[in-house]
């Protein structure tokens, strides 16, 4: 079931209060920024809140997952002008593991994503997670894996078969080869277990790599986790 369609049934109750228009004032006090996003104001919820929506809207997503109709026009409306979401989701581009529906059906506004195959940390989306942090306000990360990843059954595949792959994808899947490496011998599928490693390295590798994110973190502003989310039950299990 979708939030719209939940709260219209149940009252509005305080799901509602995980949506990123709650109108707000969590201060990055410990950075000084010239300016932010269209001069708008981040979300007032704080890390484990974020994170409780989070799983809240999967719990509503596997219980009855259907879709609704949604004044997405009035909701377009409402954010032109600024965005302050209350999330922001390292996914893979995976066409079957849209961020927006599986964390319950969540409108426009709410969640920055950042997608490429096999949920990975590049230059472009670690900037991308800072600026949704530090500029926007977003006070939880989650690093998303998820089960049967293609590119992590290619890392995998190079690693057991010595496989090869065109153009550029040999060097994407790279910075997965040590995760499978590390889980080669334990019990279980190895590309789920894989593709779990990469998800918590690469949360891992956040805060080494950004003093941005490490800072806020160690201030209580962000909360970064990692998940894997499963194809055929749509549950979101979290790894950290």
């Amino acid at each position: 079931m979708c939030r719209e369609c939940e709260s219209a049934k149940l009252g509005r109750r305080n799901v509602l209060k995980f949506a990123a228009g709650g109108i707000l004032a969590v201060g990055l006090n410990a950075m000084s920024w010239p300016a932010r996003a269209a001069d708008g104001a981040p979300t007032t919820l704080s890390p484990d809140e974020a994170l409780a929506a989070m799983k809240s809207g999967n719990e509503r997503y596997v219980a009855n997952p259907e879709l609704c109709s949604t004044d997405l026009a009035k909701q377009r409306g409402s954010v032109a002008g600024h965005q302050a979401p209350w999330a922001t989701v390292i996914s893979c581009a995976d066409s079957r593991v849209p961020p927006e529906l599986i964390f319950g059906g969540v409108g426009v506004g709410e969640l920055f994503v950042a997608r490429n195959a096999g949920n990975l940390l590049d230059t472009a989306t670690l900037g991308t997670v800072e600026y949704g942090a530090a500029v926007l306000g977003s006070p939880l990360i989650v690093v998303l894996a998820h089960t049967s990843c293609g590119a992590v059954k290619a890392a995998c595949d190079v690693m057991t078969k010595n496989a090869t792959f065109p153009g550029a994808i040999g060097p994407m899947i790279d910075p997965i080869l040590p995760a499978a490496l590390a889980v080669r011998e334990a019990p279980g599928d190895l590309v789920d277990n894989a593709a779990m490693e990469s998800a918590r390295r690469t949360a891992g590798r956040l805060t080494a790599a950004s003093t941005v994110l490490s800072d806020l973190a160690n201030a209580g502003k962000l909360k970064i986790a990692a998940g894997i989310y499963d194809l055929k039950t749509g549950v979101v299990a979290y790894l950290n």
